[in-house]
């Protein structure tokens, strides 16, 4: 059973940063791309960041400049650079994988807690 682990969240303060990272484990599997994913208090999960097997990152606009994605897909691990945070970043940050093959499959961590707070 494939998992996915997060670690490197926190209370942090405002301007501050924090480094996320996550690693797969569990059996023998391969990624296409992994990513982060945000669900702040209240609202819908969002997408933050993905880099692809080839190592191409991708960003969604409200995120380009304060964070930085990388990683390694072939040793199944990622992080997140948070940089610049501001209170609006407070909010559960998940990893997630989504196999090769078909049909691809998509993974999940647990979470990982983010507090932006003076």
């Amino acid at each position: 059973q494939v998992q996915l682990v997060e670690s490197g969240g926190g209370l942090v303060q405002p301007g501050g940063s924090l480094t996320l990272s996550c690693s797969a484990s569990g059996g023998i599997f391969s990624f296409r791309a992994m990513g982060w994913f945000r669900q702040a208090p209240g609202k819908e999960r969002e997408l933050v960041a993905g880099i692809s097997g080839v190592g191409s990152a991708n960003y969604a606009e409200s995120f380009k400049g304060r964070f930085t994605i990388s990683g390694n897909i072939a040793r199944n691990t990622v992080a997140l650079q948070l940089n610049s945070l501001e209170p609006e970043d407070t909010a559960v940050y998940y990893c997630n994988a989504v196999s090769t093959g078909w049909p691809p499959i998509t993974y999940w961590g647990q979470g990982t807690q983010v507090t932006v707070s003076s």
